[in-house]
């Protein structure tokens, strides 16, 4: 996949030609099934006609600009990852367009000219509720008459799970309550954070259940506290585990308030400080609690590497 980089008013011509594209528009983050279905329209529609797929992103997410927040937005799928999914779902071309004031104050035919015409785009594809230029007043009705004549329009009907709306809203809900099963299928795959395992306070191998602590890339959005399956992939290669997102009660100073996440890796005896490696939650197994002494924790830890265990063989 050939990604561009594009900014207003600087950045916006291209240094080859792509030929004609049907292109999907949208923010994507998480790339979940209500998004798959319009990348999918698109790709479908390259296909009939023998040109290019291509989708535009945005970077960074909207809300930092014309929301003012001041806070760092956290991504179901930050831009690598967002990335790396796309290319799998078979995307020839991604545009990635920087988000600033003066982007967000094109009008809908300003946004049209410069991002869809003159990209020689044929054939556009979004969500019913994609909205475009200054204060979102362009639509997918706007686009539909704009293009008459000059591009096709495709607009995808709301995308549904369990008779509600599959959105990148509903999805962080569910992280923060920690149902990341249900997440996974809303996503059609895991939940993923990719992070680096960093020196934690070594207690874990004390207790016979040694940990690889994350550091999370900046920005990725972390599942609530409690304890859950997990798959990890370390060096090329996948493990189940279990994994504790919270801040250690049983040990914890109350008063400190560092979130860690900690994975113990079944069948695993390898030292990986350093390694980048790729958290799949799967299923939440409990809430985190805090133990009377070492004992109860090590009894409670091997019931989860148990409840582990089964739920991965169950999945196979």
């Amino acid at each position: 996949m050939k990604i561009i980089h594009l900014s207003y008013p600087n950045h916006l011509s291209l240094e080859e030609n792509l030929g004609p594209l049907s292109l999907a528009l949208g923010f994507f983050d998480g790339v979940h099934k209500g998004h798959q279905r319009v990348i999918g329209e698109a790709i479908a529609k390259a296909d009939e006609q023998g040109i290019k797929s291509a989708v535009m992103t945005f970077d960074p997410h909207p809300s930092l600009v014309l929301g003012g927040r001041k806070e760092e937005v956290f991504y179901i799928t930050p831009l690598q990852q967002k990335m790396e999914i796309l290319n799998k779902l078979g995307v020839d071309v991604c545009f990635i367009v920087r988000f600033t004031s003066e982007f967000a104050g094109l009008t809908p035919e300003q946004f049209i000219q410069y991002f869809i015409e003159n990209l020689n785009v044929v054939h556009v594809t979004a969500g019913f509720d994609f909205s475009f230029g200054s204060r979102g007043k362009g639509n997918m009705e706007t686009m539909a008459k704009c293009g008459q004549g000059i591009f096709g329009v495709t607009t995808i009907d709301k995308q549904t799970d369990a008779e509600e709306k599959i959105s990148s809203t509903r999805i962080r809900q569910l992280l923060k309550d920690g149902d990341v099963g249900q997440v996974c299928r809303l996503l059609g795959r895991p939940f993923q954070v990719v992070g680096t395992v960093v020196n934690g306070d070594k207690r874990g191998r004390t207790i016979g259940f040694p940990t690889a602590n994350i550091e999370p890339e900046l920005g990725t959005f972390i599942p609530g506290r409690g304890v859950y399956a997990v798959r990890i992939w370390v060096q090329g290669e996948l493990y189940d585990g279990v994994c504790n997102i919270g801040y250690k009660p049983t040990f914890n100073n109350p008063d400190v308030k560092k979130l860690s996440i900690e994975v113990f890796i079944v069948d695993f005896n390898k030292t990986i400080y350093g390694e980048e490696v790729v958290v799949e939650w799967h299923q939440r197994i409990r809430d985190e609690q805090k133990f009377s002494g070492i004992d109860e924790l090590k009894t409670q830890i091997e019931k989860d590497k148990q409840t582990a265990i089964a739920f991965f063989k169950n999945l196979n």
